[in-house]
């Protein structure tokens, strides 16, 4: 038996069906109740006069709920899918109906012809484990940290510029320091603007502590003995140009759980994959699909400005200068992407086999 389901914050909206004859019987539960589900699946399988041993096959978008919907159904013995949104089949018409009935009874179609043999009528997202998933939290919490910083230090410099003072030092105890501070008539700063600074100077200093802290937490972590996860990050790390949080960044979110068959994937789970169009005697290229988060993509397009300027010598660097250096800006950054994409399947070979980009230079890393 094939289930759809869509799902929301209130209610499940579950669409069950047996096959292409069956048309599919729409049923609600409340969101989050398993019970509930596994009641519906009983029910649907005597009025579909099945087994109660038959196999259920369960399918959702990714979304908010994460994989813990995942889990919970795998727990119980039923095999479920999630899906890549982006793959779900729509009307091309400018105005469609959309309603979570639909959506389900759409997806369990899909699901039935997935199931089938036609591998193309979804895309399925690989789950992480619960250690996988968590470990990524290490990075998230700390970049987090840091927006929240330095939303704060740009907006306790931008008020102490308001008044003519300008703060060129870091913050670090410059709570102490505004009351001696004078503004561009030589008196003191006004109370209320001193007390807003001097809790926002507070604030400051409580997110470097947490930001430390959490530091020295995931580097006391990385290095136990035997872990794969910091193994990886410092094979990263011995290429020229590419720092502990790109790396960092690289093996939690990319190479340590994902496994990939080509290169083809690596590029594509990036998005930075080309996008072509085609129609009788008309084509182009329309750049690339962004059929991914676009925090994974800055990072590669930062890295790969940091491989050509650390890198001058690589194949990869002299190739980017001879195809694009002498065209002006918008075409070195069309070329920054293409050499994002190229030095991340090569990443992927370096760590897979062992296989050094062309001409790239080594450093010697701290284990």
């Amino acid at each position: 038996m094939y289930v759809g389901m869509e799902l929301s914050d209130k209610i499940w909206k579950l669409a069950f069906s047996s096959g292409w004859e069956q048309r599919p019987r729409l049923r609600d539960v409340t969101a989050g109740d398993v019970e509930k589900l596994a009641e519906e699946i009983s029910r649907a399988l005597k009025l579909f006069k099945l087994a109660a041993d038959t196999p259920v096959c369960f399918c959702y978008e990714a979304g908010r709920d994460g994989f813990w919907v995942h889990r919970a159904l795998e727990a119980r013995g039923w095999r479920c899918l999630v899906v890549d949104s982006s793959s779900i089949e729509v009307p091309r018409r400018k105005r469609r109906a959309k309603t979570d009935r639909l959506d389900a009874s759409k997806l369990v179609t899909q699901l039935i012809r997935y199931c089938q043999g036609e591998k193309t009528a979804l895309k399925v997202v690989r789950v992480p484990s619960e250690a996988e998933e968590d470990r990524r939290h290490w990075r998230r919490e700390l970049k987090t940290l840091k927006e929240d910083r330095a939303r704060i230090s740009a907006r306790l410099r931008s008020l102490l510029k308001l008044h003519g003072i300008r703060h060129g030092r870091s913050l670090q105890g410059l709570e102490k320091e505004l009351k001696g501070m004078r503004t561009w008539s030589g008196g003191p700063i006004p109370a209320v603007l001193l007390g807003r600074l001097q809790r926002e100077a507070r604030r400051w200093e409580e997110l470097t502590e947490r930001i430390d802290e959490l530091d020295r937490c995931r580097r006391e972590w990385a290095r136990r003995q035997d872990n794969p996860i910091w193994q990886m990050v410092c094979q990263l790390m011995r290429i020229k140009g590419i720092g502990i949080e790109t790396a960092w960044y690289l093996t939690l979110e990319l190479f340590g759980w994902r496994r990939f068959a080509n290169r083809k994937q690596v590029a594509g789970v990036a998005g930075i994959t080309p996008t072509p169009y085609g129609t009788g005697g008309d084509f182009r290229e329309q750049g690339i699909s962004q059929a991914s988060n676009s925090a994974l993509r800055a990072i590669l397009i930062e890295m790969a400005w940091s491989w050509v300027r650390y890198q001058p010598n690589s194949a990869l660097t002299l190739w980017w200068k001879r195809r694009f250096s002498e065209g002006g800006g918008r075409a070195r950054k069309i070329g920054i992407v293409a050499v994002a994409r190229k030095l991340l399947i090569g990443l992927w070979k370096y760590l897979k086999w062992g296989e050094i980009p062309e001409g790239a230079s080594l450093k010697q890393v701290k284990a």
